[in-house]
């Protein structure tokens, strides 16, 4: 049993030792700010809605966090910036031959939707800190392809954009407190 203990012992000083640390997510913002309001976001891109969708997952973060003001108690705030996004087919399948004579065309297999946010954590107009977080969300065209469903296609393109939402507010409030 012991064995098992200087096991533990030994990979946390491995962990500790390459420069790793664990924060809790109520380390709280640089600046000593702890109360924090999100007005909507900026949309910089021709995608209508989509300054909604990530205030208000910025905003869920806030609440995950306790640092969600309200309305005349906020020390700061988070200024957001949607600037791009971008949608664009990622694999096309081989065409399928029966000897010489292709059976079916190349196919659509897989779209990529792509976002980038800037958020910037402002007290009386002082920057306290700022990030840009960007990524990527793969998504199926459709039953049929790229012919195929359209609705569905856009239908499976906005759950990838909230997906893709919800992991870079995530990541962007982690980078305002660690002040990355």
């Amino acid at each position: 049993m012991s064995r098992l203990y200087a096991v533990g012992g030994l990979l946390w000083l491995s962990v500790l030792g390459c420069g790793y640390r664990f924060t809790p997510r109520s380390a709280g913002l640089p600046g000593g700010v702890s109360s924090v309001c999100a007005p909507i976001f900026r949309n910089d891109t021709a995608e209508p809605g989509l300054e909604t969708l990530f205030t208000r997952l910025f905003r869920q973060e806030l609440v995950r966090a306790g640092t969600l003001g309200g309305s005349g108690s906020c020390q700061a705030s988070v200024e957001g910036v949607v600037a791009w996004v971008n949608s664009s087919p990622t694999i096309v399948t081989e065409p399928v031959y029966q000897g010489n004579v292709a059976v079916t065309g190349p196919q659509l297999a897989s779209y990529r939707a792509s976002v980038g946010v800037t958020l910037r954590l402002v007290r009386d107009g002082q920057v306290l800190a700022e990030t840009t977080v960007s990524g990527n969300e793969d998504f199926l065209p459709g039953a049929e392809g790229a012919s195929g469903d359209v609705l569905q296609a856009e239908a499976n393109r906005q759950a990838a954009l909230y997906r893709l939402a919800e992991t870079l507010m995530r990541e962007g409030y982690d980078r305002l407190a660690n002040n990355w």
